[in-house]
C-alpha cells in the first residue's frame, strides 16, 4: 500500500480512517449506555442530598458507587450541571487522556520513523478507539483512560519529559499517588518506584495518595469509614466473579471452578505471589535498561492480571506494553526475522483486542476451546508480561522475550502509523450492563466502583 505523497491526498486518507472508525464505532453491538456515568451521577447526587453515597443504588440493579470517597470528591462538580452536559464534559476528558496516552507511548516512535507526524497520530488515534477496552471505557462512562494518562504522566517526568524543564522532574509521583486515590489499582505503580528505588518519586506519590485520602476524610468522615470498613470489602457490590468480563486471574479460577465450586483462596493467592514476583524481576530489568516505559508497561500488565477484578475496560493498562511491543518492532533491522515476528504477532494481537471474542464464551459452556477463548485477554496479559522485550535494539534484555513475544494491540497502531506516514510500501469497576444475556438473566457488572 502506498500513500500520496500529497498533503491533499493524506488529508482524504486520514478523512477515510476516520469514516470508517466512526462508523464502526456506531454500529458495533456492545454499547454501554453510559452505564458507569449513571452510577457516578446518581451517587453523587443522592450524597449531596444528604443520604449515604455507600447506600445509592442505581435504580432497577443492585450496583451501586464503588469507589474511594476521594473519587467522590472530584465527581462533585457534576451535580452542577445536567446530565448531558455531565456526559458531553465526561467524553471530552475521555478525548483528553487519550491523546496523552498516545502521545507518552508513541511520539518517540513516530518521532523517528514518520515524516508526517500529524497523519501517523491520525491513524493511531483512529486504531486506538477502535480496541475493545477503550470503546467500553468511552460507552461506560469511565474513568480509565483519565487514569491511564495520570500514570504516564509520570512515567514521562521519569525519562526525557523533564530534560528541558528539570523541576517538573521533582513532582514525578503526583499524577499516580492522585490515580491511586481514586481507585486502588493505580497503587501498584507505587510498588514500582519502590521496587526500582525511585524513592524520591515513591515518597511523592504516597504523600499524594496519603493526603488525598485524608482530605477526603476531614470532608467526609462518615463516608471513608463506610468505605475502608465495609464497602470495600463488600464483593457482592461488583458482581460475579466468573462473568467474562473479569479478565484477571481470580476471573479464571472463578470461571474454572464456578458453578461447582468457589475459587480457592489459597490457589489464587500462590499465583497472585508468582505474578508479582515476575513482575518485580523484570521491573527491575526494564529499570537497569533504561527503559522506563516498559517498566510501567509490565506493572500495567501486572495490575490486570493481580487485581481481584479486572473488567474488560479496565484492559486499557495493557496500552503501554502494545506500544513497546512496537517500538521494539521498528527498532528491528527492517526485513528480518524478529520484526517481521513481533510484527506479525501485532497484527494478530490488534484484532483479537478490538474483537470481543471473549463474549462468544459469556456463559463458560464450551469446554476446553471455550475456556480458552473466554481467558483470551488473560493470556494476553500473562504473555505480555513473560515477554515484553526490554531495552534497545542489540541488548541482552531483548533476547529470547523479543524473538518471541507477542506483539499485541498497539504494535500494529505504530507500524501502521510509522509505515504508512512514510509513504513507502508496507511489506476494547461498575457494571458490565447490556451484554447479550441469558433470558430472565441479569447483567452482570463491569465496574462503576471498579
Amino acid at each position: 500500500m502506498r500513500i500520496p505523497a500529497t498533503t491533499r491526498g493524506r488529508v482524504l486518507v486520514g478523512l477515510g480512517m476516520a469514516a470508517v472508525a466512526v462508523f464502526f464505532l456506531t454500529t458495533v453491538p456492545f454499547h454501554r449506555n453510559w452505564f458507569d456515568l449513571h452510577v457516578y451521577y446518581g451517587a453523587v447526587e443522592h450524597w449531596i442530598g444528604g443520604a449515604p453515597i455507600y447506600d445509592y443504588l442505581r435504580p432497577g440493579t443492585h450496583y451501586g458507587f464503588t469507589y474511594p470517597p476521594f473519587a467522590a470528591l472530584c465527581m462533585l462538580p457534576m451535580t452542577l450541571v445536567g446530565w448531558h452536559s455531565a456526559l458531553a464534559i465526561s467524553q471530552l476528558l475521555n478525548i483528553a487522556a487519550a491523546a496523552v496516552v498516545l502521545h507518552v507511548c508513541l511520539d518517540a516512535t513516530i518521532r523517528r520513523e514518520s515524516r508526517h507526524r500529524w497523519f501517523a497520530y491520525t491513524a493511531a488515534a483512529c486504531m486506538l478507539a477502535l480496541l475493545e477496552p477503550v470503546r467500553d471505557t468511552v460507552s461506560f462512562g469511565q474513568v480509565n483512560l483519565l487514569l491511564l494518562a495520570l500514570v504516564l504522566v509520570d512515567c514521562r517526568l521519569l525519562t526525557a519529559g523533564h530534560e528541558r524543564f528539570p523541576s517538573l522532574g521533582r513532582l514525578a509521583g503526583l499524577g499516580i499517588g492522585l490515580a491511586a486515590a481514586i481507585k486502588l489499582t493505580p497503587a501498584i505503580f507505587i510498588c514500582y518506584l519502590l521496587v526500582t528505588r525511585r524513592w524520591r518519586a515513591a515518597g511523592v506519590a504516597i504523600g499524594t495518595a496519603s493526603g488525598a485520602t485524608l482530605l477526603a476524610a476531614w470532608a467526609a468522615p462518615t463516608a471513608s469509614r463506610t468505605f475502608w470498613t465495609e464497602a470495600m470489602w463488600n464483593t457482592d457490590r461488583v458482581g460475579s466473579l466468573a462473568y467474562v468480563s473479569n479478565q484477571s486471574w481470580q476471573g479464571m479460577l472463578a470461571r474454572l471452578t464456578e458453578p461447582f465450586a468457589e475459587p480457592s483462596r489459597a490457589v489464587w493467592a500462590v499465583g497472585v505471589v508468582l505474578l508479582l514476583w515476575l513482575w518485580a524481576r523484570r521491573a527491575r530489568q526494564a529499570a537497569a535498561a533504561g527503559d522506563e516505559l516498559a517498566g510501567f508497561a509490565l506493572t500495567g500488565a501486572a495490575a490486570c492480571l493481580v487485581s481481584p477484578v479486572t473488567w474488560v475496560h479496565h484492559l486499557v493498562w495493557l496500552i503501554p506494553a502494545l506500544a513497546v511491543l512496537a517500538d521494539k518492532g521498528l527498532r528491528s533491522d527492517p526485513g528480518g526475522r524478529r520484526r517481521r515476528r513481533l510484527l506479525t504477532w501485532a497484527l494478530v494481537g490488534y484484532a483479537v483486542l478490538c474483537s470481543s471474542m471473549v463474549w462468544l464464551w459469556r456463559w463458560n459452556d464450551g469446554g476446553a476451546p471455550g475456556f480458552l477463548g473466554a481467558n483470551a485477554y488473560v493470556w494476553m496479559a500473562l504473555l505480555l508480561l513473560l515477554l515484553l522485550p526490554l531495552g534497545g535494539p542489540g541488548t541482552d534484555r531483548d533476547g529470547p522475550y523479543a524473538e518471541s513475544g507477542p506483539s499485541a494491540t498497539m504494535g500494529t497502531c505504530a507500524h501502521a502509523t510509522a509505515s504508512l506516514s512514510r509513504s513507502v510500501p508496507v511489506s476494547r469497576l461498575s457494571e458490565q450492563p447490556p451484554s447479550p444475556t441469558r433470558p430472565g438473566s441479569k447483567p452482570a457488572p463491569s465496574g462503576s466502583g471498579g
